[in-house]
């Protein structure tokens, strides 16, 4: 058998390298299916300062796929269409997946999600965590959480805690007993 010599082997081309998760993109990306996806991001870039990335519509205008950048995260979307696996929550009657999101300043955020029409469904509070925390439904039925790390007493964190392990015990989930206490 013939050896190659080292100029055969220094001609063969370089396979590119492809990276198997796309730039910008975390290992878990969400994909909501929502009626109005157009108006929903729209929506998204109001409360959260979203950034639109791609758009790509449909002759009808309706969206096959589009993607936002909300902080460092990507979140994809499309409208609903007829036979596709997936349901927006407004046909479901709910989600069941909450997105959550961290961010710096818990407060203004929340507010400027309030302001948008974002529905509260856990009032802003500070958790036994260690997080200031609350929950949000978006005009087309999809559940927000946003936080931010605190700094707590060792105190105040035992009472929060002793307070939502209270409601456990009831029967009750902790985040229901929260949606009456006034925000702080």
């Amino acid at each position: 058998m013939a050896k190659k010599s080292k100029q055969a082997k220094k001609s063969k081309p370089k396979k590119a390298r492809i990276d198997p998760i796309p730039k910008g993109f975390r290992t878990v990306t969400p994909y909501l299916s929502i009626n109005g996806a157009a108006a929903a991001i729209d929506w998204y870039k109001k409360a959260f300062g979203a950034k639109e990335i791609v758009r790509e519509p449909t002759p009808d205008g309706k969206l096959m796929h589009a993607q936002i950048r909300i902080g460092d995260s990507i979140v994809m979307m499309s409208d609903v269409f007829p036979g596709a696996s997936s349901q927006s929550p407004d046909v479901l009657g709910n989600s069941s997946v909450t997105l959550q999101v961290y961010v710096k300043n818990v407060d203004k955020l929340w507010q400027q999600a309030v302001d948008a029409g974002a529905k509260v469904t856990m009032p802003m509070d500070n958790m036994f965590w260690g997080e200031r925390y609350g929950q949000l439904t978006d005009p087309f039925g999809h559940h927000w959480s946003l936080s931010e790390q605190i700094k707590m007493s060792k105190a105040e964190r035992d009472e929060k805690q002793k307070q939502a392990m209270a409601m456990f015990s009831q029967g009750q989930h902790a985040e229901a007993s929260m949606q009456t206490t006034p925000a702080q």
